[in-house]
């Protein structure tokens, strides 16, 4: 007699390997490719993978602008809150972005399409987290990407924090 497990695992061996152990299918794809072994190649599902990474690289960089715009508003539009905590996400986030476009050049020209998408995500996540209302916040982004990523870069009034 069959049980649960057994029929379970019948199913997972009939399925490919890409769509029941990715981790694996990616280490045979790799060995396949190092041993030149072309006609062995999973074709299809290698190219969805590596257009896939590309759109990772993308989202990850209007990830790390969303979440580096949110903190400048809040630095900006809430300065009795400021915190270290504030100003460690902020360095943080401008570190992680500036390695992500050094190890990725070809992301420079979606910089700016990735500013404009960040900053709607950046206003949503200010007003949850600060309280106020979405009219304290303007429709485009205040801030050019030069500044942004620049380092000294800190909207509103100065602050005590920045010197220590």
């Amino acid at each position: 007699m069959l049980n649960q497990e057994t029929i379970a695992n019948n199913r997972v061996e009939n399925l490919p390997l890409f769509e029941h152990d990715f981790y694996a299918w990616t280490q045979q794809q790799a060995a396949i490719l190092a041993a030149h072994r072309w006609e062995d190649l999973d074709l299809a599902n290698l190219i969805e993978e590596i257009e896939s990474l590309g759109r990772q690289e993308r989202q990850e960089l209007r990830n790390r602008l969303c979440l580096l715009i949110a903190h400048l508003l809040k630095w900006q539009f809430q300065p009795q809150k400021r915190s270290r905590s504030w100003l460690a996400t902020i360095r943080i986030q401008r570190l992680d972005t500036m390695d992500l476009l050094e190890d990725n050049p070809s992301l420079k020209p979606y910089l700016e399409e990735a500013l404009e998408r960040a900053y709607k995500k950046a206003t949503i996540l200010a007003i949850k987290e600060t309280g106020l209302p979405n009219k304290t916040f303007p429709i485009q982004c205040p801030y050019i990407l030069t500044d942004i990523l620049d380092e000294s870069f800190f909207p509103g009034e100065p602050s005590d924090l920045l010197d220590e």
